[in-house]
């Protein structure tokens, strides 16, 4: 007799078999990444795609019930892209029975609501524990060994070094892949990130039986070869640990790398790679979408950034990742920090070059305004503030704005006229992007022939309880404590080169632009016009003309927010004169 949910998964493959045979257009080439210039595209029905995306609570993609009223909501909001997780406890409840109950329904709701996914594996490890994974895992210790600490105390962590766990693994995410290219006929899954948030907590490195052998042991061939024939690419610090301990091509992990805490964390790293690695292989041999992992940066932390060590895919061990997960396109940093800026300079500044950027978690509240830094400075492929359904459906007691009319769902909307745009010009050092707060002093931007000069308007701070014309407030949902007052006193914005005298503008609140050039020539740069306006299917449909009041007499473009209320995409036509 069938079993209860081998019956369910019949009949929900049998559905969404007669659900994706309705007719539709064929279909296209499977997304994959793309190079444009510097920047990594993504590539969705052949065509570059620009992710504005969210991500669901872990929990909350467990049953198709909770997910119903939220999808349209996400559509309003100018969602894109949805993050979801697939839980290897309900995806393989017994060992070697699969039920793609949750799978199927999350891609036939994506595609009645024209979204795309992204699907998170929860498999041997969600921030670094390894607590989605089946029972029949959790309760044989023996076959499936724990990290051990320095006090020989087990955690609820799963070895990196135990091969019938990453065996496991692979096989469940293998069928996993191996269902979605069946089933997936429209192309509703874009990417998949492997685990989350993997890293050790609490020690250095594991130390059972298997792990304290394997650092005692060898470091890896592929590794030295690696280093080898990637000397003068090597991150700083992992370089320098390397050529201080005297550039050994054999050795024990402590000969190679010496003896202090980040020999542990290059161990470390080497080990959850190749575990990641081994897992996103079977995977892509399958069916080879893009494959990423995330890294947990700052939980919140607006201070210096700073590495936390225990393998994760962080800067100086990002070698050790590229080594040993080939079938990984890259690692994207979660931030949770006011301070985003500084954060992803550091990440992607430091890293190994060519790591496309795409924030697969961060705030909702500040990403109002981050999301115009991300694509506007660093070509950024998407953004995803996390618990996006508790701003389309906020808590309970909670009062809130209707979906649409959302500080970030405002954002995402001028992003999504936009898209075009940025998409045809990434990679081609043409756009810029800044975050600028009241108080603060103006940033130079060197953008081609003119350096603007972006600040917050007016010169002061609104008092507490006063926010910023024009600007929206909404209650602050998730995970970084500021004020709405404190949201409203600061502007994102992205700035693109149309030609040698024309920029387009558009942000998320208040801000003021004055252009210098920065060539030789005339020596004092006019407003030649303004215009403000919308992007229609990729084309200009000017609004108002601003040559008047608005510009400052002539000296400066004014967006939203300054008594005026310009519109939050403008272009300027400037000239010269002396």
């Amino acid at each position: 007799m069938r079993s209860f949910l081998g019956s369910i998964a019949i009949l929900s493959l049998a559905a969404l078999a007669a659900w994706s045979q309705t007719p539709a257009a064929a279909p296209t080439a499977i997304p994959h990444l793309q190079r444009q210039g510097t920047a990594t595209q993504l590539i969705v029905d052949g065509k570059p795609f620009l992710m504005l995306a969210g991500e669901l609570r872990n929990s909350n993609s467990s049953t198709p019930t909770y997910l119903k009223p939220i999808w349209p909501k996400l559509t309003a909001m100018h969602v894109n892209t949805v993050l979801c997780v697939v839980h290897w406890e309900l995806f393989e409840p017994q060992e070697g029975k699969f039920d793609y109950t949750l799978v199927d329904s999350q891609i036939r709701d994506a595609q009645t609501n024209n979204l795309r996914l992204i699907f998170l594996w929860f498999g041997s490890w969600k921030n670094g524990v390894s607590s989605y994974v089946p029972a029949w895992v959790k309760t044989n210790q023996d076959r499936f060994p724990r990290v051990q600490r320095k006090d020989g105390t087990s955690i609820e962590v799963l070895s990196t070094l135990g091969v019938a766990s990453r065996d496991a693994d692979a096989r469940a995410f293998a069928a996993l892949m191996r269902h979605i290219k069946q089933v997936d006929t429209t192309r509703r899954v874009i990417m998949v990130q492997v685990e989350n948030e993997v890293g050790l907590g609490g020690d250095s490195r594991d130390r059972c039986d298997l792990a304290a052998k394997a650092f005692a042991g060898p470091v890896p061939k592929e590794l030295l070869d690696y280093i080898a024939a990637n000397r003068d690419r090597l991150h700083p610090l992992f370089r320098k640990a390397w050529e201080t301990a005297g550039s050994k091509t054999s050795g024990t992990w402590e000969q190679v790398f010496g003896t202090d805490s980040f020999t542990d964390d290059i161990f470390m790293a080497w080990n959850y790679a190749s575990y990641v690695g081994r897992v996103a292989a079977a995977g892509k041999a399958e069916y080879p979408l893009p494959m990423f992992v995330n890294n947990a940066c700052s939980m919140p932390n607006p201070g210096r950034p700073r590495s936390t060590g225990g393998g994760r895919p962080q800067p100086e061990v990002g070698n050790v990742w590229k080594a040993a997960a080939p079938a990984i396109d890259f690692r994207g940093p979660d931030l949770y920090t006011p301070n985003l800026p500084v954060w992803i300079n550091w990440y992607q500044e430091s890293f190994v070059p060519e790591n496309p950027l795409f924030i697969p978690e961060t705030d909702g509240n500040t990403g109002t305004y981050h999301a115009f830094y991300v694509f506007g400075q660093h070509d950024g492929m998407g953004f995803s503030p996390f618990a996006i359904e508790e701003y389309a459906i906020p808590r309970p007691g909670v009062k809130g704005p209707d979906s649409a009319d959302l500080p970030l769902a405002k954002s995402y909307g001028i992003l999504a006229q936009l898209a075009p745009v940025i998409l045809e010009n990434q990679g081609k050092g043409k756009m810029a992007g800044a975050v600028v707060g009241a108080g603060e002093p103006a940033q130079k931007i060197p953008l081609g022939d003119y350096n603007l000069l972006v600040s917050y308007p007016g010169g002061r701070r609104p008092q507490p309880g006063e926010a910023a014309a024009g600007a929206a407030t909404a209650p602050v949902f998730a995970t970084v404590s500021l004020e709405a007052t404190e949201l409203a006193q600061r502007t994102g914005a992205l700035f693109i080169s149309l030609g040698p005298d024309e920029y387009l503008v558009a942000g998320s609140g208040p801000l003021q632009v004055r252009f210098t050039p920065n060539t030789p020539g005339l020596p004092i740069a006019g407003i030649l016009s303004i215009q403000e306006g919308t992007y229609v299917n990729g084309r200009w449909v000017p609004g108002r003309t601003l040559n008047g009041d608005e510009n400052g007499g002539g000296t400066n473009l004014r967006l939203g927010g300054d008594g005026s209320r310009n519109g939050l995409v403008q272009r300027i036509k400037l000239y010269r004169y002396r």
